[in-house]
């Protein structure tokens, strides 16, 4: 009887050691999370604008200085006030300086009403003192940033080390340690920013240390609990049985198994932050005028909603663009370093 296994030519492979070996390259986890985020594309666009906006507000520091934004001159106040918005010498409807005024039923040309320099245009119109709103809104969305920002070093410094020590020593201490969280996270943080307000008197410096107070037991939880899973590891307790030191571990270790949960949390306390701003804004508690932020012109913009309701939408679609990003781009992180979460 013939053979019939000589008909049959295995291709591909010389022996049984190529059948074995992988043929796509070894990822690792970064790697592999950026596989993963490249894939969801309204997550890539959120990042791109979450960018472009902070490369914004840092360059915009030397085009458009917060003294150009807040001085205004009392005597052409008349000449410049409440002025739509206007871009140029086009005629585009919404952005060609005709407007209803109050009392007026016809809209009419503002800047040939009110004597405007030929020439002269405010691409986003102007406020009540003729103050320009593009050049407040971009100091504002610098400010809303700055606090933001500032207050997140508070999750970075205090949260990640309160979880850590909380979540590595256990026991009463650790107790103890969330029975802290908790008294603090009970306080109405709007008491605190009073109190600060009367101490170091209404500013940017009372909202960061207000929200700084209590933005960072978030994190420290998530830390905490993360701490306690991961410290029972195999390769935590050899780490332990080489001698290495408690800080070591925690750095070398523990960090960066949750850097990708800390970086996702961090992208969901910054819109957070910058809409607690806002709110403490609204009810005269934020920044001191004439400094504006995006929640200061939000509050400005309520008291002429009737007449001038561009005047509170400039503000606003900042406000809420960037804030969505912000969250949109951390659901994308989180989804990427944690596919199991997207399935939930």
């Amino acid at each position: 009887m013939e053979n019939v296994n000589k008909k049959f030519t295995l291709v591909g492979t010389t022996d049984s050691h190529d059948m074995e070996l992988i043929s796509k390259p070894a990822l690792t986890f970064w790697q592999d999370a950026w596989r993963r985020f490249k894939k969801n594309k309204i997550a890539v666009v959120a990042m791109v604008v979450v960018f472009a906006t902070l490369i914004f507000a840092v360059l915009s520091t030397i085009f458009v200085p917060q003294s150009a934004a807040n001085n205004f001159n009392p005597d052409q106040v008349q000449v410049y006030k409440n002025l739509p918005p206007k871009l140029g010498n086009l005629n585009i409807p919404g952005w060609n300086g005709d407007f209803t005024t109050p009392g007026n039923t016809l809209s009419s040309n503002v800047y040939q009403d009110q004597k405007v320099p030929e020439g002269t245009s405010y691409i986003l119109g102007t406020d009540n003192l003729g103050r320009s709103l593009a050049k407040r809104t971009i100091v504002g969305l610098r400010i809303s940033l700055l606090i933001a920002f500032a207050a997140i070093l508070f999750d970075i410094f205090i949260g990640i080390t309160y979880g850590l020590i909380s979540g590595w020593v256990g026991g009463r201490v650790d107790n103890v340690m969330q029975r802290i969280i908790e008294i603090i996270s009970s306080i109405p943080y709007l008491v605190i920013v009073t109190m600060l307000g009367m101490l170091f008197g209404q500013g940017v410096t009372s909202i960061i240390l207000a929200i700084g107070m209590f933005i960072w037991t978030g994190i420290a939880r998530q830390v905490r609990n993360l701490t306690l899973s991961w410290k029972e590891r195999e390769f935590i307790l050899a780490s332990r049985t080489l001698g290495e030191s408690t800080f070591r571990i925690m750095i070398r270790h523990l960090l960066p198994n949750m850097l990708g949960v800390i970086i996702v949390q961090i992208m969901f306390d910054i819109p957070s932050v910058i809409f607690a701003e806002a709110t403490l804004s609204a009810i005269n508690l934020g920044v001191k005028p004439p400094t504006s932020s995006l929640g200061s012109l939000i509050s400005d913009g309520i008291s002429s909603l009737q007449f001038y309701p561009y005047q509170l939408a400039v503000p606003a679609v900042v406000l809420c663009l960037l804030s969505l990003s912000f969250f949109l781009f951390g659901y994308g992180l989180r989804d990427a370093f944690d596919p199991k979460s997207s399935e939930d």
